[in-house]
């Protein structure tokens, strides 16, 4: 059965300068040397617990990945992960489609999170122009150079630019890898279709980012530390621009997963924290956990004996400690995040915390704050 589909072409972007954005960076910011205020006895308790944690896994070669939903980027952590990850304390960052836009506007304009309410009322929310124009530029450029989602962002932001190859150059790409090498053909041809769709010049697109200090993905880049963006198609205002690309969106996506996947793959004798991401975090873990292990039990090895923290605004409601969980008939059984890494088969600690103050004080237990 088929239907009409919704012409983007129609649609009016606006400046994203225009745009009343509701966090400063350089305002709102969280300093890494800033004090971890509100926090609960509990709290910091986990936070020191989670350190020596970090520390013991770094010591024997684990991973330390560190999940995050798009609040630790708008709420202006960004510095706070640069430092723990330039004094290599994490090993892997991730987070949702809304944390790459939130990290990329604050780069590049300073400032981001706008009014949802006032805008959609207006039929203007998320229809802005240089966000969904750059970074979907970025991830066609990017599949098309192999990179993911969000190392193509990362690669945008840190080169101030984007090489935008000739139609003609492209077009030929294409054909003369069709035979050998498809997918690459592909994503060459999908980034020719966006640029004829937007009718860019060739040549070296310049982005500047006068903000880049504050750029997560950018720093990431720089350090080579994997950070990887898990979107779903249609949440991110991204989706709603012309140039957006479903294919290159995927490939990056896929790409993003697969390295995930390899890291959760070192995890033994690691940590996995996951701050403030109650779907994301959650349901990519399971799956990249259990491909881990399908692989890891093939050759005779075992992904085990790691720990996992989680922060979040929710109330527990229930001793996940113990390891055994709810009846379905109990509320804390629909806490998907908490019932999915309970069955991890790994010690699974959570607390109720801020995520600012929680990252703070992890930051200040590690010595690198």
């Amino acid at each position: 059965m088929s239907g009409e589909l919704f012409d983007r072409s129609r649609l009016r972007f606006k400046p994203l300068r225009e745009r009343s954005s509701k966090v400063r960076i350089e305002r709102d910011h969280v300093r890494p040397d800033a004090p971890a205020h509100g926090l609960s006895a509990e709290a910091r308790g986990l936070a020191a617990e989670a350190a020596a944690a970090v520390r013991a896994a770094r010591a024997a070669g684990g991973a330390v990945i560190l999940a995050f939903g798009a609040h630790a980027i708008k709420n202006g952590l960004a510095p706070v992960l640069i430092r723990l990850a330039e004094r290599g304390w994490l090993t892997h960052l991730a987070t949702n489609g809304a944390g790459v836009i939130h990290d990329w506007e604050f780069a590049y304009q300073g400032s981001s999170s706008e009014d949802v309410r006032e805008n959609l009322a207006r039929g203007e929310f998320g229809l802005w122009q240089e966000t969904g124009l750059y970074l979907n530029l970025a991830l066609a450029v990017g599949a098309r150079a192999g990179l993911g989602y969000g190392e193509a962002v990362g690669a945008l932001v840190h080169r101030d630019g984007l090489d935008i190859p000739a139609e003609g150059a492209l077009g030929e790409e294409a054909r003369s890898l069709a035979a050998e090498r498809p997918e690459a053909a592909a994503a060459a041809a999908d980034l020719l279709a966006v640029l004829r769709r937007l009718a860019l010049p060739p040549g070296f697109l310049a982005v500047p980012h006068p903000w880049k200090r504050f750029g997560l993905q950018a720093a990431a880049f720089r350090l080579r530390v994997p950070f990887t963006a898990h979107p779903m198609f249609g949440h991110d205002i991204i989706y709603s621009h012309p140039a957006c690309s479903g294919a290159a969106v995927g490939r990056t996506a896929e790409r993003d997963f697969l390295r995930f996947t390899a890291s959760v793959s070192g995890l033994a004798e690691g940590v996995y924290l996951s701050v403030g991401s109650a779907v994301m975090s959650p349901m990519i873990f399971e799956k990249a956990l259990s491909m881990a292990r399908n692989v890891a039990l093939q050759e005779g090895r075992r992904v085990e004996s790691f720990k996992i923290f989680v922060v979040d605004l929710a109330p527990p409601g229930w001793d996940w400690r113990g390891g055994a969980e709810p009846p379905p008939e109990h509320p804390a059984y629909y806490l998907r995040f908490l019932k999915t890494f309970s069955r991890a088969g790994a010690p699974l600690a959570y607390v109720q915390a801020d995520n600012r103050a929680f990252l703070a004080a992890l930051c200040t237990e590690l010595g690198a704050c």
